[in-house]
């Protein structure tokens, strides 16, 4: 009889629920996941280095035209995870950057308009 006074816990109320949500991991079209409706799924190419697919040796700050590929518009200097360039010619590329900058062939800042 004490059992039939209690009232029944309303589901996804506890700590870990998962609610309506499926169990799957990431989002559709993600890794793993089903593809979108009608759309392909999305192929992530792998980045190679320009500068080792090149032979680029040394990475001139005198070059901007060169650097310029990898400053944003902003004026940053964009992360070797959106350019594909490897760690060592990343570091020689930031230095050849802050060089083109000191002597006014780069801006430091984009533009304001």
């Amino acid at each position: 009889m004490a059992d039939e006074m209690k009232p029944a816990a309303p589901a996804g109320d506890g700590p870990r629920s998962g609610g309506d949500r499926p169990r799957s991991g990431g989002r559709p079209g993600g890794p793993g996941g089903p593809a979108r409706e009608g759309g392909r799924k999305f192929f992530r190419r792998k980045k190679v280095c320009k500068f080792c697919v090149e032979k680029i040796e040394n990475i001139n700050y005198k070059d901007y035209r060169l650097l310029g590929q990898f400053v944003a518009e902003s004026g940053k200097i964009v992360p070797r995870r959106l350019t594909g360039v490897c760690t060592p010619h990343q570091r020689r590329l930031s230095v050849a950057i802050k060089q083109a900058r000191n002597i006014a062939l780069l801006p430091f800042a984009g533009r304001i308009a």
